[in-house]
């Protein structure tokens, strides 16, 4: 099945990482992969890949999920977004395990899209 512009991926904000990695973890049972201080993956219940992350960084906002959509071609993604009228809330640029940028839709609500590597 094809993950082009599927939605793949949520993360959530997370204030204090190790705080909301430790409730998770005891509530959901949730194992997670590390990327540093900002970040960590949550890793998917069949052990392969990741089906979201814990983010510092601002995520969706304070309480909302940022929802990200996979791409095949995040730079033809980029400029679709912009010709249908988003606004570029985070510029495109690498992560680690591939690319990304983050929008605003007409209604103001943000999401990511992603290439992997």
């Amino acid at each position: 099945m094809s993950t082009h512009h599927a939605m793949t991926y949520v993360e959530l904000a997370a204030d204090d990482l190790e705080a909301s990695r430790a409730f998770y973890a005891q509530a959901f049972g949730w194992e997670f992969n590390d990327y540093g201080p900002t970040y960590v993956g949550i890793r998917s219940p069949t052990g392969e890949g990741e089906v979201g992350g814990l983010n510092t960084q601002g995520a969706g906002g304070p309480g909302g999920p940022l929802v990200l959509v996979q791409s095949a071609d995040v730079d033809a993604s980029f400029a679709a977004v912009e010709a249908a009228g988003g606004r570029v809330v985070e510029p495109l640029a690498p992560y680690p395990g591939g690319r990304r940028f983050t929008f605003a839709d007409p209604a103001g609500t943000v999401l990511g899209v992603f290439q992997p590597d």
